[in-house]
């Protein structure tokens, strides 16, 4: 099987230029070549490749890049001069419509900073497709949030200056006495917020969305977990850093009223039910460990799909004989996250004085979907698990992703998928504070995306709090 080096190390991008193949500054029908680079995403460091004669003219400036074979002409522009940056003559910067050069250069995409304001009509029509009752509600609920965030900002100013010590005791009465008051209201909230969207088809939802976080923006934005969840730093939801919130389960943020609204979203029932899952996985790998007739071949194969930080390793591998278990396989498309993953292997192989066996595998699902050797790379595993992925797949591309995991398990080997159930309590919570809409599924249409042989054996469980269901499949031995 191809992996990665055994502690992966995503490759440094911070200090990597990009140089134009082939750059002009035009001014009027004279045109000067020079060498540019890409340093930053709205600008590029020239230096003149012939005398500048016309650079005093009055006339506008443009530029024209040739690169990959294509010639794009941008402007106006001008250029900022006293620079000492490797001999350099200036940065050039755009004066009108900013152009996107790092998306120019690396995508042959021609993107302009302003361009999102060509939707602003469609953006603000959106508001008349939302029902007077949800803008009733959305009024209502940011007046009393800012009623309650004001009240716990004004108690905050008044221990400002304490010492540190007293600060953190003042707060933790804060939360203890006044606390339980602001939950309650909150769930309420939540309660009518689950009355008035329950029916919403997917396209309402999103409309409503749309509204609902353009009014109440800065009040969910001052929460680190819903921050996250929102801005999504790493351009889907769901990453590691915001796992790594919901397991920790504690107060942050910068004020009372951060510290509140972030320890109940992480809280919730559904983050719950992600700490539940990482005890569930490492039972059922267990058990299959010492129950399976395995032993006699060497360790246990094991193939996390979807892996994240991998962060459920630190309660499955406690001791050294742990180690010699397992051979684990972490695929993720994050290099971010399989890096945090190597960060957390190497902490226990620095308890335990022994270093697990562990691949660091980056793909996607389409790696997986349209490589014609999948098996002959990866080889088989007997136990695969794929824990935060399948509510974010169609039907159509689960069912084609669950057929890839079950030909890579082996004949006695197991397979567990999670996917949230259509009653999780947190669904409008999390779609409507965090804008994180998950594909929730039936029992029915759960295990319609497995065409099961009739002699594998297939159940349904639960985690604690009902949120999350995971289908266990137990391929039939050979013979």
């Amino acid at each position: 099987m191809e992996t990665a080096k055994k502690y992966f190390q995503p490759i440094d991008t911070s200090t990597e230029v990009s140089t134009l193949e082939k750059a002009f500054l035009v001014r009027g029908t004279k045109k000067i070549p020079i060498h540019a680079e890409c340093t930053s995403r709205f600008s590029l460091l020239i230096r003149y490749l012939e005398d500048p004669t016309f650079i005093d003219s009055d006339e506008p400036l443009s530029l024209i890049i040739k690169n990959n074979g294509q010639s794009v002409e941008l402007g106006p522009c001008r250029i900022l001069s006293n620079t000492d940056r490797n001999g350099y003559t200036g940065r050039l910067v755009f004066t009108n419509d900013v152009y996107d050069v790092e998306c120019l250069i690396n995508k042959n995409q021609v993107k302009k900073l302003q361009s999102p304001f060509s939707n602003l009509p469609l953006l603000l029509a959106r508001k008349d497709k939302v029902r007077q009752s949800f803008k009733e509600y959305t009024a209502n609920l940011k007046y009393d949030l800012q009623v309650y965030k004001s009240l716990f900002d004004s108690l905050d100013s008044k221990y400002r200056d304490e010492p540190e010590e007293v600060r953190k005791a003042v707060q933790e009465a804060i939360i203890k006495t006044k606390g339980p008051d602001f939950i309650r209201f909150f769930e309420d909230k939540l309660d009518e917020l689950k009355y008035l969207v329950d029916d919403f088809s997917l396209e309402e939802h999103r409309c409503h969305y749309y509204y609902f976080s353009k009014q109440l923006w800065d009040l969910i934005l001052c929460c680190p977990f819903f921050n996250r969840a929102t801005l999504k730093p790493r351009g889907y939801p769901g990453d590691s850093g915001l796992m790594r919130m919901i397991y920790l389960n504690n107060y942050q943020g910068k004020s009372t009223y951060a510290k509140l609204t972030h320890k109940h979203g992480v809280g919730h029932a559904a983050g719950q039910s992600v700490r539940n899952r990482l005890l569930l996985v490492g039972r059922m790998l267990n058990k299959y460990q010492s129950c399976s007739n395995v032993l006699h071949r060497g360790k246990v194969k094991v193939l996390s799909v979807g892996s994240g930080a991998a962060f459920e390793l630190q309660d499955i591998i406690k001791s050294p004989q742990d180690c010699d278990k397992y051979h684990f396989t972490l695929f993720d498309q994050d290099s971010v996250a399989l890096s945090e993953a190597a960060g957390i292997v190497n902490n226990i192989e620095n308890t335990l004085n022994l270093a697990p066996e562990v691949d660091y595998v980056q793909g996607s699902v389409r790696t997986m979907l349209f490589s014609r050797k999948l098996r002959q790379e990866w080889g088989q595993f007997d136990f695969i698990y794929a824990l935060g992925l399948f509510d974010y797949l169609t039907s159509r591309v689960a069912k084609a992703v669950l057929d890839r995991l079950y030909q890579l398990l082996t004949p006695g080997g197991e397979l567990v998928i999670g996917n949230y159930h259509v009653s999780n309590p947190s669904k409008h919570y999390m779609g409507y504070w965090g804008d994180w809409f998950l594909i929730h599924r039936t029992e029915e249409e759960f295990k319609g995306l497995f065409q099961n042989n009739a002699k594998d054996k297939i159940s349904l469980q639960y985690d604690g709090t009902g949120s999350q269901m995971f289908l266990h499949i137990q391929k039939q031995k050979d013979g």
